[in-house]
C-alpha cells in the first residue's frame, strides 16, 4: 500500500526500517511522550513486527505506514488508522515523528492523507485519537485537521513517575 502527498511517501514498513526507527525513538524528545525509558535494537524489531503482521491480517483493519520524504526516500516516522474489527465503522489515527522533524508540518500532511484513506476508502464514520496532554505539538496537529477536544482523561495513565 502506497500513500502519496506532495511532501512525503507513506508506505508498508519493512524489516529493514528498524535503524531508522531506532534512531528516532531514542531521542530524549521523542522518549518524553513515551512510556519507554529507553529504546534497543530488539524493542524497535517488536514494535515493527507488530506493523508487519498487520499487513498479513487476511481482512485488514490496522494500518500503520512508515513516512518517508518523497525527495530522499529517507525515513521520517510512521502514521496510521486502526479500527477495532474489519467492519467498524469507527478508527483511530496515531503518528510519530523524528523529533528533528517536528515543526515542519509533516504530521499534519501525513496525517491529513490517513485521514482521507480512513473516510474515502475504508468508508469509517468517525477518526479519533488521543495524546498526551502537554504534548502541545500533537494536538496542534489534530485541530488542524479539523478534530476538536471532546474530553480530557486526567490522571488516565501513570509512567515515568508522573500521571
Amino acid at each position: 500500500m502506497d500513500l502519496w502527498t506532495p511532501r512525503l511517501h507513506l508506505r508498508e514498513f519493512v524489516e529493514e526500517d528498524w535503524p531508522a526507527v531506532l534512531a528516532y525513538q531514542s531521542d530524549p524528545r521523542y522518549l518524553r511522550y513515551y512510556e519507554w525509558e529507553s529504546r534497543d535494537e530488539q524493542g524497535v524489531r517488536e514494535f515493527l513486527k507488530m506493523f508487519l503482521d498487520h499487513q498479513k491480517q487476511d481482512m485488514r483493519h490496522k494500518f500503520q505506514l512508515a513516512v518517508t520524504l518523497r525527495a530522499s526516500g529517507q525515513l521520517i516516522g510512521n502514521c496510521g488508522i486502526r479500527t477495532d474489527d474489519p467492519d467498524s465503522r469507527v478508527g483511530d489515527i496515531g503518528y510519530e515523528f523524528a523529533p528533528d522533524q517536528w515543526g515542519q508540518g509533516y504530521a499534519t500532511e501525513a496525517a491529513r492523507e490517513i485521514v482521507r484513506f480512513g473516510f474515502d476508502e475504508l468508508g469509517l464514520h468517525r477518526i479519533w485519537s488521543w495524546c498526551v496532554a502537554d504534548n502541545v505539538g500533537s494536538w496542534r496537529v489534530m485541530e488542524k485537521l479539523g478534530m476538536r477536544r471532546e474530553g480530557r482523561l486526567r490522571e488516565n495513565e501513570f509512567y515515568k513517575g508522573r500521571w
